[in-house]
């Protein structure tokens, strides 16, 4: 009887950086540049009132996820992979095509910004760095297998750290800033209910959950020790752990970069009258008179870092969610000519996101929608991915259960909640 592959094992001074991984890459890759803009609004328009829904997401953002993990680690398969078995196909196959339509247009949105904080730095044409940025991009993704591209993208999480820094580098009135989090001025608007609705939206993102669960698969291919925990259930303490750690690390990270670009434009724009900012480039330009020429350059380069780490995480969820929804092979360790569906869909995402940047299509009119497609999709995407994890025949032993089942579930309502309130706002302006 062969002896069963034990659970993979770490040198004491390696432990906690390799067991950053999946989760500290999603939780990084939430904050890009689409977000910094979305952050950068509400802390502009409403300054401290809405530093309180940061510790409110962080919670259950590490819920989501921590399902959407366990769902990889335990059944060897992808999110949507996963839920095209146990559901039905056009449901299936139409929330993958929501998806579809929501990631390529963030990314397009991702891609001009970028190209436009490397003009506001350096000067020089915006759109041939952007399209420069895609390109280099899009090479990597599909040239450099996954267990060699991970580490840059773990790299790439340091240029979160600028939008810590930008806040120390301005006067903050840390006293208002706590009374502010602590006791906020909720106001019982419209416009008000749209930011929370937005910092929601963009925090807890159905991509996130696509890719999260792909990237645990990723994991175990890449791995001769690691099997999917389904067929070596010893692996599943460890694992589990791992999983743990790595998530409730990668969304506190997320969440507490998300708190200090508020902060960063509650306590420069908000405070000098400065209201209403349309995009993350935008906001990094009107730092310039207010927080001096060091912000601003950290705030720029703070895109083009986090821009260079959400474009493959935007395009490879893609690409999971089809190749899972049609069954078709699918990974970044896996060459092109060995899933050609899932990089043709990869390739296709980020040459229509680059061409965004090319016609005459507002990219704020465009994120708009796409965070009213991410409200359709993400309530049903979360019921059956919180059904699928508490069902034994796909997980198992390793069903999810207690504090992370039920902060899932309370997510998920939350989003539903946002979701009425989106579309109720929407019908009110119209």
């Amino acid at each position: 009887m062969a002896r069963p592959i034990a659970a993979p094992k770490y040198s004491p001074s390696q432990t906690f950086l390799q067991r950053l991984s999946a989760g500290l890459i999603t939780g990084a890759a939430d904050d890009d540049p689409s977000g910094i803009a979305t952050y950068a609004q509400v802390g502009a328009k409403f300054g401290y009132a809405t530093l309180w829904t940061i510790f409110l997401t962080m919670p259950l953002m590490i819920a989501v996820q921590v399902v959407a993990a366990r769902i990889g680690r335990v059944s060897g398969f992808g999110l949507f992979d996963n839920l095209q078995k146990h559901y039905s196909n056009p449901l299936v196959c139409g929330l993958a095509c929501l998806l579809i339509i929501a990631n390529v247009i963030n990314l397009g949105a991702d891609i001009g910004a970028m190209g436009a904080a490397l003009k506001l730095l350096i000067g020089g044409p915006a759109i041939i760095y952007a399209l420069a940025f895609a390109l280099v991009s899009l090479l990597l993704q599909v040239f450099v297998p996954f267990s060699r591209y991970s580490p840059y993208l773990k790299v790439l999480t340091i240029s979160l750290f600028a939008y810590v820094a930008t806040v120390f580098v301005v006067k903050v009135p840390w006293g208002d800033v706590l009374k502010g989090t602590l006791i906020p001025r909720i106001q019982w608007t419209g416009d008000y209910a749209m930011a929370v609705v937005a910092v929601f939206g963009t925090t807890i993102s159905p991509y996130l959950f696509s890719w999260q669960a792909a990237q645990e698969v990723e994991e175990i291919r890449a791995s001769s020790e690691r099997k999917a925990l389904k067929s070596s259930p010893h692996q599943g303490d460890d694992a589990l752990q791992r999983i743990q750690v790595d998530t409730v690390i990668g969304m506190m990270f997320s969440n507490i970069v998300a708190f200090f670009i508020i902060l960063t434009a509650a306590v420069t724009l908000h405070a000098h009258g400065k209201l209403d900012i349309q995009s993350s480039a935008e906001a990094a330009e009107a730092l310039r008179p207010i927080a001096g020429r060091f912000a601003f350059w950290l705030f720029a380069a703070g895109i083009i870092g986090t821009g260079l780490l959400a474009l493959p995480v935007l395009a490879g969820a893609t690409a999971y969610a089809v190749a899972g929804a049609l069954h078709k092979p699918y990974g970044l360790e896996r060459t092109p000519m060995k899933a050609k569906a899932f990089y043709g869909v990869l390739i296709v995402a980020m040459i229509i996101g680059a061409g965004l940047n090319m016609t005459a299509i507002d990219p704020i009119k465009a994120l708009y929608w796409t965070a009213v497609i991410n409200g359709v999709a993400a309530v049903p995407i979360m019921v059956l991915m919180l059904l699928l994890s508490n069902n034994k025949d796909a997980m198992g032993e390793f069903c999810v259960k207690g504090w992370t089942r039920w902060l899932g579930w309370l997510a998920m309502l939350i989003m539903a909640v946002a979701a009425v309130v989106m579309f109720a706002s929407m019908g009110k302006s119209s």
